[in-house]
């Protein structure tokens, strides 16, 4: 879950990509070079590495 984001450039870019406080995202994988692969309603998005730096997550158990 994305607990924190900063203001500015970085979360104008986070709101984009539909990626806001309180979603849930799922990392699929780490790619070389540090980008991220995220999932978020079934939707695969690649993240850079400074922009996936700049999120602060949290880590919640789905429901069985």
């Amino acid at each position: 879950m994305v607990v924190k984001v900063p203001p500015g450039r970085i979360m104008a870019q986070l709101i984009r990509l539909g990626i806001l406080e309180g979603e849930s995202i799922k990392c699929i994988q780490r790619l070389p070079g540090g980008t991220m692969l995220v999932e978020k309603n079934r939707q695969e998005i690649a993240i850079g590495v400074a922009l996936a730096s700049a999120i602060l997550v949290a880590d919640v158990l789905e429901a069985a």
